[in-house]
């Protein structure tokens, strides 16, 4: 259940983040398709590379403390994000590289990273739960299921609701020290399952 729990979690995060993206993104930049284009891509691209690097550190010897440390980074990187957030989108904007590549390379530094590691959860956690290959493929389809499911409730929950309610920063930094809250205790926990039916 906790491993669930996560899932959903991390799912609302990042696309919550990307809604407040925009925000962060929108004094220099506007609230054009090319802020939106960047900030899609980018996200889209970190996403990817997570599911791909969360895939092949997972067959080396995953742990519930591993997942915890893979989930600290975002938070961190969440949590100071007001130090810096824009701080780099004003840099690149007096850089002027353009209304098309500014947004982008802002989105790229700004979000690539985090999501990345964001990113990476769905299939290290897919690898922790998995016990055996005869349900395998249901444990896959109910945690991305429930990822997605996440995605779609921290877009809405943000676009309609607290984004009117609380501050960008704020949002961001939430979100941040929620994802701490959820990834410390992994740090001192042991998964009981092991993976079965290898053979």
């Amino acid at each position: 259940m906790l491993i669930k729990i996560i899932v959903f979690i991390c799912g609302a995060v990042v696309m919550s983040f990307e809604i407040l993206g925009s925000r962060v993104l929108a004094p220099n930049f506007g609230n054009s398709v090319f802020v939106w284009g960047s900030l899609i891509s980018t996200f889209l691209a970190g996403l990817s590379a997570g599911y791909y690097w969360g895939g092949k550190i997972a067959d080396l010897n995953p742990s519930i403390r591993k997942l915890g440390l893979i989930i600290i980074v975002p938070g961190l990187l969440l949590v100071a994000f007001p130090l810096y957030g824009t701080a780099v989108s004003d840099f690149v904007f007096t850089k002027d590289p353009g209304i098309r590549l500014g947004p982008l390379l802002a989105s790229i530094i700004l979000f690539f990273v985090p999501s990345v590691f964001l990113g990476a959860v769905s299939p290290y956690t897919t690898k922790l739960t998995i016990c055996s290959l005869h349900t395998s493929g249901r444990t896959i389809g109910t945690l991305y299921a429930l990822s997605t499911f996440g995605s779609i409730v921290g877009t809405l929950l943000t676009s309609f609701y607290l984004i009117t309610i609380a501050g960008v920063k704020t949002l961001i930094m939430a979100q941040g020290i929620l994802l701490l809250i959820v990834s410390i205790p992994l740090l001192f926990m042991k998964l009981a399952c092991r993976q079965v039916d290898s053979a």
